[in-house]
């Protein structure tokens, strides 16, 4: 059996009609989309910890190193999502462009990405909300605000948002956008207010010296704070619900990405503009800086940007991951049972649901600790294939109709893959030891199950003739 068997595009959107979803977003909504989940606790924690430990003032080169990655990165995926507006991100087009075994590993690797990252995330937004209430006097048993091998019983907090997420999700992609949208901006209004405060107190010498760990230390920070980028592509999950996917998928995907990197930078020139690099080695170091020159409610208005921030990214990677599920579902790599989108809602209810289930089990009795490196290697091998992949159907497919074209894809396709492969080489030797167990075990699956009852195995099986 050709385990690299493709599927042609047509097929790909064919596919789609029997559990069509509902189109209900535009150009606007997929760049809030975008910010919603790439703006997180990293603009608000990774910055300052960034800078201390690896980059110092030179964190603001580090952000346009891997920023100009992601760049590249966005410009294969528009092409691809425009031209197949198809759920499933890189996995749908990795299918279309490398053939069935590779689309299963990105698959893989992106399950990896969101529930792992999403799981992470509630535990993560559970402690802010647990810390803000603190600071207002009210104190939660932490048997019922930890996980077990942290002296708790479960993490109550952390389940209660992923099941009001998971509700929300089912209910409607419209509504969860509604949501998101109202969160980013809250979210975009505490970014603005620590700039419009904290900027009129910069002191150019704290940026002296710019680099103290040298060139090395931007590339190290350049990999870690990689993580803090994580998001733009789940904007392309959203294709198939957009209504002119060709025009608002580029839109979405280059336009929240431009803005999170210009923000990125703002934050990173200012917060080491007002305080000494070496003094943001903490968990709250945007906070740090605001009480630093005398504003002491910057906790407040940090803790309440985290929380919305964390609100988002969770909202996002659980929607993200839902629909690389349904494409999976859809094509037989996992039981087809799980796709069921709700008559009345037009969302894959039966996925969703077990997606937040998974999410609650991890998030709320589980010791996770947020394993950036682990979601930046899947987030980084699935950017490497789309890059490759978008590359070859260039050369493969040259006249199909592509409603945008990636400008100069000879040259920024190969970039993307050399920016990509140069972040994952800087990532810990403990992170490939642990990919390389989650690829493993994703290869049993597949040769025990997914290539004996994939779509395409069984239409060759009757006779037919979908690969190419």
């Amino acid at each position: 059996m050709n385990i690299f068997r493709t599927k042609n595009i047509a097929e790909l959107i064919k596919g789609t009609e029997q559990h069509a979803l509902k189109k209900s977003l535009g150009a606007m909504d997929l760049v809030l989309l975008g910010i919603g989940c790439i703006i997180g606790t990293g603009i608000f924690v990774l910055t300052g910890v960034a800078a201390a430990k690896y980059a110092g003032p030179g964190i603001m080169l580090s952000f346009v190193l891997s920023g100009l990655a992601c760049a590249f990165a966005a410009l294969a995926y528009a092409e691809l999502a425009a031209m197949v507006p198809v759920a499933g991100s890189a996995y749908t087009f990795a299918y279309a462009s490398l053939g069935e075994f590779v689309a299963f590993i990105v698959g893989w690797a992106l399950v990896c990405e969101y529930t792992v990252g999403a799981s992470a995330v509630a535990a993560g937004w559970s402690g802010y909300v647990v810390g803000l209430l603190k600071s207002a006097g009210i104190v939660l048993p932490t048997a019922w605000t930890a996980v077990p091998a942290d002296g708790g019983i479960l993490n109550l907090p952390a389940i209660i948002i992923v099941i009001f997420l998971t509700y929300l999700l089912v209910l409607g992609t419209k509504e969860s956008a509604a949501l998101n949208k109202v969160l980013v901006f809250v979210k975009l209004g505490c970014v603005a207010i620590f700039l419009l405060l904290a900027t009129p107190h910069v002191n150019p010498m704290n940026w002296e010296p710019f680099l103290p760990f040298g060139l090395g230390g931007v590339a190290t920070g350049a990999a870690i704070v990689f993580f803090a980028y994580i998001g733009f592509d789940a904007v392309s999950t959203a294709a198939e619900e957009c209504k002119n996917p060709n025009k608002d998928i580029p839109i979405g995907i280059v336009g929240s990405l431009v803005v999170c990197t210009v923000l990125y930078i703002a934050v990173a020139a200012v917060l080491t503009g007002v305080v000494p690099y070496t003094s943001l080695n903490n968990g709250e170091p945007v906070a740090f800086a605001l009480r630093t020159i005398g504003l002491n409610f910057g906790s407040a208005i940090v803790g309440l940007g985290a929380i919305c921030g964390i609100t988002t990214v969770l909202l996002v990677m659980m929607y993200g991951q839902t629909r690389v599920f349904l494409a999976m579902a859809r094509d037989g790599m996992i039981p087809q049972t799980l796709v069921k989108v709700h008559p009345k809602y037009g969302t894959p209810h039966t996925i969703t649901i077990v997606t937040g289930v998974v999410v609650c089990i991890l998030s709320g009795f589980l010791p996770i600790n947020v394993i950036a490196e682990l979601c930046n290697m899947g987030t980084l091998l699935a950017f490497c294939i789309v890059s490759v992949g978008v590359f070859v159907l260039r050369k493969r497919q040259p006249d199909i109709h592509r409603p945008f074209r990636c400008p100069y894809v000879w040259l920024v396709a190969p970039l993307a893959v050399l920016f990509c492969g140069y972040l994952i080489a800087n990532l810990p030797a403990e992170t490939f030891m642990f990919f390389g167990i989650w690829v493993a075990i994703g290869i049993l699956v597949y040769f025990t199950y997914s290539r004996h009852n994939s779509t395409l195995a069984q239409s060759n099986s009757d006779g037919g003739s979908a690969s190419k």
